[in-house]
């Protein structure tokens, strides 16, 4: 006889979707902030070498570190339905087991930097004087690799328990230092590429030691964290099984993401470094208009695994009325914002002619992502607290096999243009792929 599962009712209201939602927009806000500032950066230096290096050296360690990605939202997302559970110890398990992957995949990732490089550089295809500084800017970013997975899985502890200003102030932390560091060492020190790395890797190491003592606070110190986990627990079986599918899933699905990006930067890159530079422009303003949307996933993220660990469906059908509607409602104005100041924003960005008049070309389309990616942020969120791994897994490959279809039909005929029509066609071909799947699977989720 199937044993069934007890439900603990709670409700969803507009106040709770923002609770989790403005403060993990700021939080993230000052992840693409910081790319904006490190390209001002080297970009007032007027070398547009350099600034491609530092450009395709950062997409590098995107791409890298997307891959590891599950850490922080399978950490969030398990956490998440922990605390819906009512399991006293807040995740405290899923947390340990993703802190100890992190240490290993970090140091893998030290330890494989030649060859990661040497791959990059024959995908990327970077001319001589852009390989230059991005490798500079590579070595030193490699070093802290532990250290940025760390920070995914202490991220994703925080948000899981819905403690989202907690987030945001080690984001804040994290980035502040990284933007004053950065500036310090390139205007002062004239250390190029290589100082804007040094500086992210000195505000990495400040945002983990922060966390990990607030990590080890909550369980009233390590003695305690310790007494709490039984003997064995770490090597359970049922619960590496499903970590390890969870992760493996999330894992190919952040591939394909950056695939997706990888592949518009490189197409950029072989139209020469001043498209490279202006695309990877645009791109940036475009990160900052997708983590505001990634707020309102946090908080789909967040109450979605609630609602399922308590095994409550209105809840889930609340969170999910209400993170679209604020969803729409802020692309809306964000897309009017980088339509109307995007012009201004460029020229403080770089002080090259040339990819001022290319990006500013490019401006209008690249604004209107603010609208067509907004429905697969939000189902991204809600697949996350969900652990539907496999439903993220499948409805990511799948589009990106239309954006390469619909990027090899219209970058020939219409160049650029034609490359940022078909990032349109992928993020509306992921809206629509999850909400068919989720709107077949959600009567299975709740008992």
């Amino acid at each position: 006889m199937t044993a069934v599962r007890p439900s603990y009712p709670f409700t969803v209201r507009s106040r709770d979707v923002l609770a989790i939602a403005l403060p993990a927009c700021f939080a993230f806000i000052t992840e693409p902030l910081v790319g904006l500032v490190d390209i001002t950066i080297i970009g007032r230096l007027g070398d547009a070498g350099l600034l491609g290096g530092l450009v395709l050296g950062a997409l590098v360690f995107d791409f890298l570190f997307s891959m590891a990605y599950f850490l922080r939202i399978g950490t969030a997302g398990l956490t998440a339905q922990a605390v819906g559970a009512r399991d006293r110890d807040d995740g405290l398990l899923h947390a340990v087991r993703a802190i100890v992957l992190a240490v290993a995949i970090g140091l893998g990732m030290a330890v494989l930097s030649p060859l990661i490089l040497w791959i990059a550089e024959l995908a990327l295809a970077p001319q001589s004087g852009v390989a230059e500084a991005m490798a500079g800017y590579f070595y030193v970013r490699i070093i802290g690799a532990p250290l940025v997975l760390l920070n995914y899985v202490l991220l994703g502890w925080f948000y899981g328990r819905a403690a989202a200003t907690t987030g945001m102030l080690l984001q804040i932390l994290l980035h502040g230092v990284d933007i004053v560091l950065s500036a310090t060492f390139v205007f002062a020190f004239h250390m190029g590429v290589v100082g804007a790395a040094l500086g992210t890797l000195i505000g990495e190491l400040v945002a983990v030691l922060a966390g990990l003592a607030l990590f080890v606070r909550h369980y009233g110190g390590v003695r305690p964290l310790l007494a709490r986990i039984a003997p064995g627990a770490l090597r359970e079986g049922a619960a590496l099984r499903r970590l390890v599918s969870l992760n493996r899933d999330l894992m190919i699905r952040s591939i394909a993401l950056m695939s997706a990006y990888g592949w518009f930067a490189a197409q950029g890159s072989r139209m020469g470094e001043v498209a490279l530079s202006a695309n990877a422009i645009l791109l940036n303003l475009l990160l900052i208009v997708g983590f505001f949307q990634d707020g309102i996933a946090q908080a789909a993220e967040q109450l979605s695994g609630k609602a399922l660990g308590a095994n409550w469906r209105p809840a889930f059908h609340a969170a999910y009325r209400l993170s679209f509607a604020w969803g729409l409602g802020i692309s809306i104005v964000l897309a009017l914002v980088w339509s109307i100041f995007g012009d201004a924003v460029i020229g403080v960005m770089t002080t090259n002619e040339e990819v001022r008049r290319f990006a500013n070309e490019y401006l209008w389309i690249a604004a209107l992502c603010a609208l067509s990616f907004m429905p697969a942020f939000v189902f991204d969120g809600m697949l996350v607290g969900l652990t539907q791994n496999a439903m993220m897994r499948n409805g990511t490959l799948v589009s990106l096999a239309v954006f390469l279809v619909a990027a090899l039909a219209l970058q020939p005929p219409f160049g650029n243009l034609g490359l940022w029509a078909a990032m349109h066609v992928w993020f509306i071909a992921r809206g629509l792929y999850f909400w068919v799947a989720l709107s077949r699977k959600q009567a299975l989720l709740f008992a």
